[in-house]
């Protein structure tokens, strides 16, 4: 067997070339990606009511984005059919997606709810049977403190994927509380006391404005209805001291 060292030389001066210059473009293309991706989370943080979670997610997608592109121009100049390799990587995907199904689709839900935004950190929240204030939001869950500060993790496709409450959306909040006062115990005079307390509490909000009043006639008696509006931060607050007040109201004199 002879070989040609001329045409193996010039092999090797235009595999090298192409070597170098994937090498070359690698490098301007990861740095590009790193530009890119800052100058677009910059200006994604200068929009209007743009949150920073979602900010930094779409500006990573981005960078990926820029370097999938990188890779398929490298591929070119190596001298690799890209549309092979897209076949291949698309029987591929199809394999792995069959087998993560469950995976794919909490992400999917974790970018929808990055996206639209239902939940924020911080925000005191009911889904899925669970409650707690939100600690992280991440592409596959969502990690919740409970009430006795207990770690909850929730899949994102049950938290998408179902109805939610969410305590801390808006400012205000109003309060009910109600309980029965045997007839004995003059429900009106009841009523009107709880009524005075409320707008001397300056965590009552006066518009709209506290209302006490018998509800519903019961066997056992009169049922009051105390209802007030108050921030979203006192409203706890306020619901226990109504509370506490409406038992020491019943308590025989």
């Amino acid at each position: 067997m002879s070989f040609d060292l001329p045409s193996l030389g010039n092999l090797a001066v235009i595999y090298g070339i192409r070597f170098i210059s994937a090498i070359v473009i690698a490098l301007i293309g990861w740095w590009l990606a790193g530009v890119i991706e800052r100058i677009t989370h910059r200006a994604l943080l200068k929009t209007a009511h743009m949150d920073v979670t979602v900010g930094a997610f779409l500006s990573s997608l981005i960078y990926y984005a820029a370097l999938v592109v990188t890779f398929v121009v490298i591929l070119q100049i190596v001298g690799i059919e890209a549309t092979s390799l897209v076949a291949v990587l698309g029987a591929a995907s199809l394999a792995i997606g069959l087998a993560l199904q469950g995976t794919l689709s909490n992400m999917a839900a974790g970018v929808m709810l990055l996206i639209f935004r239902p939940l924020r950190i911080g925000d005191s929240i009911e889904v899925a049977g669970k409650s707690g204030t939100v600690k992280n939001l991440n592409l596959f869950m969502t990690e919740l403190a409970s009430a006795d500060n207990v770690q909850v993790l929730i899949p994102n496709g049950q938290v998408w994927g179902t109805a939610m409450t969410n305590f801390s959306v808006y400012p205000t909040r109003r309060v009910s509380v109600a309980f029965v006062v045997p007839f004995d115990r003059d429900p009106e005079g009841t009523a009107a006391r709880l009524l005075a307390t409320l707008k001397s509490d300056q965590r009552v909000l006066g518009a709209p404005s506290p209302n006490v009043a018998v509800s519903n006639i019961t066997d056992k008696g009169a049922e009051i209805l105390m209802e007030a509006w108050a921030n979203a931060a006192d409203a706890g607050a306020v619901r226990t001291d109504y509370v506490r007040q409406s038992v020491d109201a019943l308590k025989p004199r």
